[in-house]
């Protein structure tokens, strides 16, 4: 797989939220659990979304960006539970701590950034999407069903190293940059 295809994500359905070409996001990549992922895109814990617009990255903001990573700690991340937002089956991370911390930092630094644009009134917490397609009449019996399949899979564990920039070109999510996290 490519690397285009491994960032490729469908365009919200309608109600969603709108990506635009040059949106971006910050994420961490957890490829030890691609195998579990329903959704349509590869397994990732999503630290900011949206970013700010991909035009506004020049080569101070990259700077600005890999010195804000570096100054956290690597960490481990432990998938062991799943649970659920309305129409969406997810691994809880945990712990939380890092990835909000991250987070944090970002809006406190670009305060224009504001998580899922502001939908989620409290944000969202940290998560791991695996499915997001049954709709109300179908989800708990799917999500039941998928859930009782991948619970003997679990735990699984991910080191994060890095948090990866991704820009929407229009049809699909790509990578941009890596900033690695520090010792």
């Amino acid at each position: 797989m490519n690397v285009d295809e491994a960032c490729a994500e469908p365009e919200p359905s309608e109600g969603g939220w709108p990506d635009v070409p040059g949106d971006t996001a910050l994420t961490i990549k957890v490829p030890e659990a691609d195998p579990l992922v329903r959704a349509g895109f590869p397994a990732h814990v999503t630290v900011l979304y949206p970013f700010v617009h991909e035009s506004r990255l020049d080569a101070a903001a990259h700077r600005e960006l890999g010195a804000l990573f570096a100054g956290h700690d690597a960490f481990t991340l432990t998938f062991a539970e799943f649970a659920r937002y309305p129409g969406v089956l997810y691994l809880d991370p945990w712990p939380h701590a890092p990835v909000t911390a991250l987070a944090k930092d970002l809006t406190g630094r670009w305060p224009e950034a504001v998580p899922y644009r502001g939908i989620f009134d409290p944000p969202l917490a940290p998560h791991l999407t695996v499915a997001n397609s049954e709709g109300p009449a179908t989800q708990d019996d799917a999500y039941d069903a998928l859930q009782a399949e991948l619970e003997p899979l679990l735990p699984l564990s991910c080191r994060v190293n890095a948090v990866h920039l991704i820009a929407w070109d229009g049809t699909r999510w790509q990578d941009r940059a890596e900033y690695r996290l520090g010792p």
